[in-house]
């Protein structure tokens, strides 16, 4: 996949959810009709839970303690809350040309880690298993979760990277489809080196900086 002209960073605070999807749905129309460049836009979230169609019942939560929200993205059950970056990306696919675009964003945001300090990886999905898409430790814990629509050539949505999140929350329903899988965020990952957590402004840039957004 090629890069084709710049991605214009859209930096905001924290948005609702039902806002961020009306914008991210009104600028994904603008850039199938030329209006708009490639887009990444950063932000936060109140606390919510959001799982595609093909989530089954018993994977989301038995009691309620924050909004659960059907969306039209690929992906399982997730939770996003404050202490979690969110990136929306609206690219035009027909102009970057052949490649996998979920890679592409699996591998930039492996690079931004590893600019701050933290080895990950990504991992490759079994024959008819769940999937493994998303960024992860060598020991297996996931850091971000990615989940992505193409329509009319045009991404939508985009990943939940955890910095300070409360997790906790991700084990009050089956997170990524994954039974048992253990989330964890930089905060974690810092305490463990013995040092401190990047802030969320240096992980914004080196997020913007790892997928080409100026």
């Amino acid at each position: 996949m090629r890069a084709v002209g710049c991605v214009e960073r859209v930096d905001l605070g924290e948005v609702p959810y039902e806002d961020a999807v009306r914008d991210m749905t009104d600028w994904a129309e603008r850039r199938r009709a030329g209006e708009i460049p490639d887009r990444l836009a950063l932000l936060t979230h109140p606390p919510v839970i959001t799982y595609g169609s093909r989530t089954p019942p018993a994977e989301l939560p038995a009691e309620l303690t924050v909004p659960l929200v059907p969306v039209d993205r690929g992906g399982q059950a997730t939770y996003h809350g404050p202490g979690q970056l969110i990136g929306y990306l609206v690219l035009n696919l027909r102009e970057r040309g052949p490649g996998d675009i979920v890679r592409w964003v699996e591998n930039g945001l492996i690079a931004a880690c590893a600019g701050l300090g933290f080895e990950t990886v990504r991992r490759d999905t079994p024959p008819g298993g769940q999937s493994l898409v998303g960024v992860w430790t060598p020991d297996g814990r996931k850091l971000v979760s990615i989940g992505m629509r193409i329509r009319g050539g045009v991404t939508s949505h985009g990943f939940a990277l955890n910095i300070t999140s409360d997790l906790v929350e991700f084990t009050r329903f089956v997170a990524c489809g994954l039974p048992g899988v253990a989330m964890t965020s930089l905060a974690e990952l810092a305490a463990e080196q013995g040092r401190p957590t990047p802030s969320e402004s240096e992980v914004r840039d080196a997020v913007a900086g790892a997928l080409g957004a100026g």
